[in-house]
Order: C-alpha cells, then sequence, then structure tokens
C-alpha cells in the first residue's frame, strides 16, 4: 500500500469514529508498565509502544474508570516477523473476580496472517474464545478497533464491521455479563512465544528487536466513575449507552460475512471443549 492509500485509509476510518469523544495518550492514559518504550507524538494523539525483549514491552491505561461505553484507537500492528508477540486492546476491572472484554493481536511469520483474538471474562471466569483471520494487511495501515459495551451487549468492531456480539443473558438464562464492575482501558504489547504463534511452535526472533506498535486517536465515549463511584455514577446514565440493543440489519451481515470467511475459532463449535455436548448455555442464543 502507498503512502497516498495508507493517508486515504486513515482519513476514512478516523471518519468513521468522529462521532466518539476524542481524548489523548499523553493526557488521558498513563503507562504503568515500562514507560520507557512508549513514546508520544508533540500533540499526544499519536503513540508507539516497543516489545524489547522477552521481558520488556510496554502497557498503557486510560486514567478514568468507566461502566458501559465505547473505546476506540487507530493501531498499526508490528509489521514483518512478529511471531510471538502479542497487541493487545481491552477494557478489564481490577481485582478478584474480574471483568474483562479482549481484543489480543496475536503475531506470526513475514507473510503469515495475524490471529485476531477475541474473550470475555465475567465474575472472573473467561473462556468464550473466538478467533479471526484479518481480511486485510493490519500491518501496513492504520486500522479501527473499537469495543462498545452496553447493557444489553458488547460488540466487538474492526474499521465499524461488527466481527462479534456477546448478549446480556444474565437476568434470563443465567449468564454471567459484566455490569457493575469498573473498568479502565487498556493497550499493551508483551511476549508470548510460549503459545502466541502456532501453538508456540514458532518462536520470537529476537534480532528483530525491538517490536513496535503504533497509534492514532483515542476515542471514548465512557459513563466514567465520578466522584461519588462508579455505583452512584453509572447506572443512572446506563441508559444512553444502550443503544438499539440489536445490530442493524446491514450490520448483522457483514458480522455474517465475517464469520463465514474470516472466523477460524469458535469456543461454542470446539468438540474438543464439549464431549459430551453439554456447551455453554450462550451457544444456544442469538447473538446479534
Amino acid at each position: 500500500m502507498g503512502s497516498s492509500s495508507r493517508a486515504l485509509l486513515l482519513v476514512a476510518v478516523a471518519a468513521a469514529v468522529a462521532g466518539l469523544a476524542a481524548a489523548n495518550f499523553r493526557d488521558d492514559c498513563d503507562i504503568p508498565w515500562e514507560p520507557q518504550n512508549a513514546r508520544f507524538t508533540s500533540d499526544g494523539n499519536g503513540l508507539s509502544m516497543s516489545l524489547v525483549s522477552n521481558s520488556s514491552g510496554c502497557m498503557l491505561r486510560t486514567k478514568k474508570q468507566f461502566i458501559y461505553g465505547t473505546v476506540s484507537t487507530l493501531i498499526q500492528l508490528v509489521p514483518g516477523d512478529s511471531a510471538g508477540t502479542v497487541t493487545t486492546y481491552y477494557a478489564s476491572s481490577v481485582g478478584d473476580n474480574h471483568d474483562e472484554i479482549d481484543f489480543e493481536f496475536l503475531g506470526n511469520q513475514t507473510g503469515q496472517p495475524y490471529t485476531f483474538h477475541t474473550n470475555i471474562y465475567a465474575d472472573g471466569v473467561g473462556n468464550k474464545e473466538m478467533q479471526f483471520k484479518p481480511w486485510f494487511d493490519p500491518t501496513t495501515g492504520y486500522h479501527n478497533y473499537t469495543i462498545s459495551w452496553s447493557p444489553c451487549m458488547i460488540v466487538w468492531y474492526v474499521d465499524s464491521v461488527p466481527i462479534r456480539v456477546f448478549r446480556n443473558y444474565q437476568s434470563s438464562h443465567g449468564v454471567a455479563y459484566p455490569t457493575s464492575r469498573p473498568m479502565f482501558a487498556y493497550s499493551s504489547i508483551w511476549a508470548a512465544e510460549d503459545w502466541a504463534t502456532q501453538g508456540g511452535r514458532v518462536k520470537t526472533d529476537w534480532s528483530k528487536a525491538p517490536f513496535l506498535a503504533s497509534y492514532v486517536n483515542i476515542h471514548l465515549n465512557i459513563c466514567e466513575c465520578g466522584a461519588g463511584g462508579c455505583a452512584t455514577s453509572c447506572p443512572a446514565a446506563a441508559a444512553q449507552y444502550n443503544g438499539a440493543c440489536q445490530l442493524s440489519t446491514a450490520e448483522q451481515g457483514k458480522m455474517q460475512w465475517v464469520q463465514g470467511n474470516y472466523r477460524i475459532y469458535d469456543y461454542c463449535a470446539d468438540p474438543k471443549r464439549w464431549i459430551y455436548g453439554q456447551k455453554p448455555v450462550e451457544c444456544g442464543l442469538t447473538q446479534y
């Protein structure tokens, strides 16, 4: 992709998230792990994070906690031989029995596609993995990754295309769903050569270090926790993040296209995990 094409892509994707509240990496986020491996642009709207060794990566975390909302950013993933590296973009609570909504981008050998790994934890329990191969090269330009968390559903978006939905069936079917623990938004880059690439068969070529992930424009449209804490400020405001509680017909079609052509793993369809056919309840319920 040429420089002019990359510029056009960046403009188009940025326009897709223009409705979200603009934030600033430098002013609205902290670097709690290995800050020496982070570099901000002069205006704070751009960021790069580096993985320099097996034990020295980097992590960004928003300063604000929230219950419900949408977090979005543009990421250019590690180019070239990225085997054994993991770049993440996720939301998570802290403490015991945590809640978490994950995007993880698992690197690969040069010329081989990344794996987009998604998961959700509720009350400390995850094991709800769904994985995809991208339908584009995520290393040659910036692409938008969005997590939308509302009282009725969680949606993972890539360039405004929904790739997965996890609906709130807690009250109706007893399926755990994050509703009360405040989360931070995070991004990180770290080493996981023991499992990340082809099940750990392909190791990291550390002669290629540092491995660099780049970011532009973080957007936070969130129900942030106020001075009185999240319990008082967020539930009352949750309705504004409720949305339509269902994907539009057009969005459903896009998600079906992605899942039909680019999904490579679905925990609900893994015969090794459900030997006796006792799948989780949500696997038999509508997820859009």
